[in-house]
């Protein structure tokens, strides 16, 4: 199995793409540790276990710095490391009632670039000289086509997660002699607990403007993620993966 004897790193794996990554690693060898703020990380842990895979779950806020680096160390400690990190957390502030630029809050500009982007930076930063100093790693940072096909109202969100693939290039670069990949994901429309909301109208539009015409699967990231993660692509550095069904082609 490609990640025997492996221990993985993967946030937000309570529900919908990190779930799926989480799931697959451990069915493929690994031992996860699932990181997320929802108490339903448990039940991705419990599936794991159930198909006789290994991992642990830590319910954390990656916004609370302490905490977070508390949680790390615990999970490096008790496994000796992480050889691969999925960071995967997320959101823009359209849920919160965020508009057009102009009509923006600052104040929540800054939680939408404190959790999607900074939160990779500071997890990272903790995890990846590790990896360095073992001379093995392989990081999956999680974007979006936001960026790349551009949505009114997603201002924050695009410009947190066109940092995330910035980021991820510069620390490419900075690791690569040291054994250590640095990849980025960019999903377009999945099916997921929130594109589950979308009312039809909303859903007809954006089908609209994907190729193959449909919503991936999570599962369809978790087989990209898995695969930058792997040893297969052990000469695959400082990338950007689209995987959206064609949409973001620019």
């Amino acid at each position: 199995m490609r990640f025997s004897n492996k221990t993985a790193i993967v946030t937000a794996a309570a529900s919908g793409i990190c779930r799926a990554t989480a799931i697959r690693l451990a069915n493929e060898g690994a031992t996860v540790a699932c990181i997320d703020v929802s108490p339903a990380v448990s039940e991705t842990v419990v599936e794991i276990e159930a198909a006789g895979g290994k991992a642990t779950g830590w319910v954390l806020d990656v916004t609370d710095r302490a905490a977070l680096k508390s949680v790390l160390a615990d999970i490096e400690e008790k496994h000796g490391g992480a050889d691969v990190l999925v960071n995967g957390v997320g959101r823009s502030s359209v849920g919160k009632g965020g508009g057009e630029f102009c009509e923006s809050d600052p104040d929540d500009w800054a939680e939408v670039l404190d959790l999607s982007l900074f939160s990779t930076m500071m997890i990272c930063r903790q995890i990846v000289p590790g990896m360095r100093e073992r001379g093995y790693g392989r990081v999956v940072n999680i974007s979006s086509v936001s960026w790349l096909m551009p949505t009114p109202k997603f201002c924050d969100y695009a410009a947190a997660k066109a940092g995330v693939v910035g980021f991820t290039r510069v620390l490419a670069i900075e690791t690569a002699k040291h054994g250590v990949t640095v990849n980025a994901v960019s999903p377009g429309p999945i099916e997921t607990p929130a594109t589950a909301k979308h009312p039809p109208e909303t859903r007809a539009r954006v089908e609209a403007t994907i190729p193959m015409g449909h919503y991936g699967l999570p599962e369809d990231l978790a087989a990209a993620i898995c695969f930058l993660a792997s040893d297969e692509a052990k000469f695959i550095t400082a990338q950007n993966l689209v995987v959206g069904g064609g949409r973001g082609i620019v």
